[in-house]
């Protein structure tokens, strides 16, 4: 199949190009325009007792929430001086009704809240006008000069806000990275490549990757949210394996061009294995991404969706792009070569290092696989202590304006260190209320329960406590509060931050086991019809498990420990968000198979030729060994650039991808499978006899001929 595709796109090369053109020209006209597509947070469960809490108390009272916080101080003034309170009443006054529900202050209500300690700052809470966060980014950006008060300092703080930077800051970690990430990988592609017409492809295919996700993410965000931090994903794998697979398909038409009769019979040969390889692996990291959908929040959703569009879209560029390209070009792939290159090609052997390290490691193969496992476990050993928390503003970075305003109302404000659980209750008589509302003030660490709200029989409740919302002691709090019975035929529901990680959590829980089975299944289908094996399927999981494992130990030594925190620039905050080890278990395992779908590919090829599994292991890392290492290089410096992101957990999946990929490219693929291979010996290739034989009637190996 793969081979007659090869032939039929070079035939068809510049119609094929053309098609590209086309598709590179739209996708960068409009599909560009994602980025104001885009929605923030995401990160809750849409359908948990908290999510619910809040859409009943917005149906009954309106939107009471504030959008907004707005931060008014002067270094003289007082909010006591009549300069003050007339800069700030005007400003609040004068604010466009149409973008603006309410604005409550100081100067309404007389409540101290509203003042810092020493009367220097006083705060508005506003209500804006919308129904979803695009409308209420759009409210915003449209009133966010308006809200400046004249003679006073004035800083914004509040979910809008933060969504506001927080698009900002993604701008300007994508921008940055692209331009730290790009000119490293032209160097280092010409460095691995010998020349610069083939240094240049995979740069190409990389970049129509991103550009065809991007168009594909605009298309979906016509009919669902989408989360801005699908972009980053979407570049980091976009660029990433779109360099990967173009560096793997570009070695083996080279290889195959001194062997070949013609250049179309090395582009269909090129097709027929290292296409294929190419095709398993898109399907393997699309599949396990395809995961992410399984969960409710959105952030994951989006993270799924952008990843599988950046995944596929690089597969499909390497696959008839990149294939027409090195038809076009033939023999001039070699064009513009650094001196080096003939010599190297001229001195390559099957008989060279890695080849050499493989069989020094076959020879002791019990020392090494029991050594790499128990170092790969005790770094991952961190991990058993982790502790799971959700996003807040402290994701941006210190100076970040929205940070600054929830950490100046914590520290300077009245009550500003204090948090809430939102208690909506509907139903209950005046007299059946107050009795449940003295039973919830009974709750130990409660200080206080106040009603906010109150109409036709429903009431929205506030009780307040000290203890961190992250914190356990702060979800066992509303553990306990929801285990209060309500009053006699009415119903409560309990939200508020606290509630909503106890939701979080939960929902992850339950959803994380089918997430495995399935990713599990999909792996385990998809490596069985690509080598016909019952045996490496389940090696590679439980060898990707291993490493994805010692990447997350590493992440909670840095990223909740603290160690590194200046180096880096980011606050621990003693926790994990738990989204992120779901999003890393999921982009790792496809990576991980990614590499090993290149190994093994030329390990079943040698097998296929000598049936010794000593000699095809050999063979096979010393025919992938240089390409894994090279495209994991190119890999860590795209992800690198990203790990500089503003954004904590960015940074996180970051240094948590680059570690994984690290151990995965070098001590897993280079020293750990040639060890467990030579332990299992020819069982590496068993299967039942039915599945053997309808593998050798329907699957697909690597072609040779």
């Amino acid at each position: 199949m793969f081979h007659r595709w090869g032939h039929l796109v070079h035939r068809r090369r510049f119609a094929v190009l053309v098609a590209g053109a086309v598709f590179v020209a739209v996708a960068a006209l409009w599909g560009t325009g994602v980025f104001g597509a885009l929605s923030g947070g995401g990160f809750e469960d849409p359908d948990s007792e908290s999510a619910a809490a809040s859409a009943q108390a917005a149906e009954v009272f309106g939107r009471t929430a504030a959008d907004v916080v707005v931060l008014y101080e002067d270094a003289e003034l007082t909010v006591d001086d009549p300069q003050f309170r007339a800069a700030v009443t005007q400003t609040l006054k004068d604010l466009p009704r149409s973008d603006i529900e309410r604005a409550v202050s100081y100067y309404d209500t007389g409540s101290p809240a509203f003042v810092s300690t020493d009367r220097h700052a006083t705060y508005a809470a506003i209500t804006l006008v919308g129904n979803d966060d695009d409308e209420l980014d759009a409210s915003y950006q449209a009133v966010k000069d308006d809200l400046a008060a004249p003679g006073l300092e004035t800083s914004y703080g509040g979910p809008s806000a933060v969504f506001f930077d927080v698009g900002e800051q993604v701008g300007e970690d994508i921008g940055r990275a692209e331009a730290v990430s790009l000119p490293i990988v032209l160097v280092l592609c010409l460095l691995i490549l010998g020349g610069l017409v083939a240094a240049v492809l995979p740069l190409v295919v990389g970049g129509i990757a991103i550009l065809g996700a991007f168009m594909l993410l605009r298309v979906l965000s016509l009919f669902t949210d989408v989360s801005i931090f699908a972009i980053n994903v979407i570049t980091l794998l976009g660029l990433g394996l779109a360099i990967d697979y173009a560096l793997f398909m570009v070695s083996r038409f080279r290889e195959e061009l001194p062997r070949s009769a013609s250049v179309a019979d090395a582009v269909a040969q090129t097709m027929a294995t290292a296409g294929r390889t190419v095709a398993f692996s898109g399907l393997i990291v699309a599949s396990a991404l395809a995961s992410l959908l399984l969960f409710p929040q959105n952030f994951l959703q989006s993270m799924g969706f952008g990843g599988m569009a950046a995944v596929l879209v690089a597969m499909a560029a390497a696959l008839t792009v990149l294939p027409a390209l090195l038809a076009v070009l033939g023999h001039r792939v070699d064009a513009l070569a650094l001196p080096w290159r003939r010599r190297r090609a001229a001195t390559e052997t099957d008989d060279g290092g890695w080849a050499a390290v493989a069989r020094s490691v076959m020879r002791r193969p019990v020392v090494y696989a029991v050594s790499i496992v128990v170092v790969l476990l005790a770094i991952g050993a961190p991990f058993l202590r982790v502790n799971f928390g959700s996003v807040d503003e402290r994701v941006l970075p210190e100076s970040t304006g929205s940070r600054v305003v929830a950490e100046r109302l914590a520290a300077d404000f009245p009550g500003g260190d204090a948090s809430a659980a939102e208690v909506m209750v509907t139903g209950a008589s005046a007299s059946s209320l107050a009795a449940y509302v003295d039973r919830l003030d009974s709750v130990p660490g409660v200080q206080e329960v106040t009603v906010s709200a109150e109409q036709d029989g429903a009431a929205l409740l506030e009780a307040r406590y000290a203890a961190d919302p992250q914190s356990e002691e702060a979800r066992h709090l509303v553990e306990q509060l929801r285990s209060v019975a309500p009053p006699v035929g009415a119903s409560a529901l309990i939200g508020g931050e606290t509630a909503q990680l106890v939701d979080l959590l939960d929902s992850l829980a339950s959803t994380l086991p089918v997430m495995a089975v399935l990713v599990v299944l999909v792996m385990f289908g998809l490596l069985f019809v690509a080598f016909g094996s019952v045996v490496l399927p389940i090696k590679a999981v439980v060898m990707n498990a291993i490493s994805i494992v010692a990447s997350f130990g590493v992440v909670v030594w840095i990223f909740q420990d603290g160690h590194f925190a200046d180096a880096l620039g980011f606050t621990p905050t003693g926790f994990i968000d738990a989204t992120q080890p779901i999003l890393m278990l999921a982009i790792l395992f496809g990576l991980s198979m990614d590499y090993e779908v290149f190994l093994l590919s030329r390990v079943r090829e040698a097998w296929d030729q000598t049936h010794d599994n000593t000699e095809a292991v050999a063979l096979g890392l010393q025919r992938t060994g240089r390409i894994i290492t090279s495209a994991a290089l190119l890999l860590v410096v795209v992800i690198g650039a990203f790990a500089t992101s503003g954004i904590t957990f960015i940074k996180l999946i970051g240094v948590g991808m680059i570690v994984a990929i690290i151990v995965d490219a070098t001590v897993v693929r280079a020293l750990l499978v040639p060890a467990t291979m030579r332990l299992l010996g020819g069982a590496n290739w068993w299967a039942p006899g039915p599945l053997r034989r309808w593998w050798e009637r329907y699957g697909l190996r690597e072609s040779t001929g």
